[in-house]
C-alpha cells in the first residue's frame, strides 16, 4: 500500500490549477521520476476538473487509484495511491487535508490568476499516512483486534496441547500403575514358592 501524490487543486474553472501538492516518487528510478511526477499532476488536474462540489470518487488507471473529493469552495483534493490502499482511509485523509487547507487559506487567497500557496503539512501527511491505519481509526482498531485474536488463538492452542500432554501422562501413569500391580503379584508368587528353612 503506497501513497504517491496528495494535492489540492483549484477546479472551479478550466484548466484546473494545482495550488499545492506533495509527491513520493522514491519507488521510481531517478531518470523517470520527473515524468511520473508530471503524469500525476496532469492526471490529477483532469480528475479534479471532472469532480463536482460535494462529490467523492475513485478513478482507476492502470495500477493507480485516484481518490478525489470536490468541495464547494472551488477546490478538490486528490490522492493518488496504488490499488491496495483502502478508499475509506484515502477519503478520510482527503477530508482532513482539505479542512486544514481551507482553515489556513480562505477562498480569497486562491482566487487570483496564479496563486502560490504553501501547505507544508502535505509532506508530513504523505509520509505519515503511507500506513492507512494512521488515517482510519476503525482500521487501526480492527488491526489491534486481529492481533489480539491471534494471541488468543495461540494461547488456546497451547492450553489444548498442555491438556493433551496431561492426558497422555495420566494414561502412562495408569499403565505404570497396572504394570506395578502385576509386578507385585508376580513377585509375591515367586517369593511364596521359596521357603527358607
Amino acid at each position: 500500500m503506497k501513497l504517491y501524490y496528495i494535492g489540492i487543486i483549484k477546479n472551479e474553472e478550466r484548466p484546473a490549477q494545482e495550488l499545492c501538492a506533495e509527491k513520493d516518487l522514491s519507488s521510481y528510478s531517478r531518470f523517470t521520476r520527473e515524468n511520473y511526477g508530471e503524469f500525476m499532476s496532469m492526471f490529477a488536474k483532469t480528475v479534479a476538473e471532472r469532480t463536482r462540489p460535494g462529490q467523492r470518487q475513485d478513478v482507476e488507471e492502470r495500477s493507480y487509484t485516484f481518490h478525489a473529493y470536490g468541495r464547494s469552495e472551488g477546490v478538490a483534493g486528490i490522492i493518488i495511491s496504488d490499488q491496495d490502499y483502502p478508499a475509506l482511509a484515502a477519503h478520510q485523509l482527503l477530508s482532513k487535508v482539505l479542512d486544514e487547507f481551507l482553515a489556513k487559506n480562505p477562498r480569497s487567497s486562491f482566487t487570483s490568476p496564479n496563486p502560490q500557496l504553501n501547505f507544508p503539512e502535505l509532506k508530513e501527511y504523505i509520509t505519515k499516512y503511507q500506513d492507512p491505519a494512521q488515517a482510519d481509526s476503525i482500521m487501526k482498531i480492527q488491526k489491534e483486534l486481529d492481533e489480539t485474536k491471534i494471541v488468543l488463538h495461540k494461547t488456546i492452542e497451547s492450553v489444548l496441547e498442555r491438556g493433551e500432554k496431561i492426558d497422555s501422562l495420566v494414561q502412562k501413569s495408569d499403565g505404570l500403575s497396572a504394570q506395578s500391580k502385576m509386578f507385585y503379584t508376580q513377585a509375591k508368587k515367586q517369593n511364596s514358592c521359596c521357603i527358607v528353612m
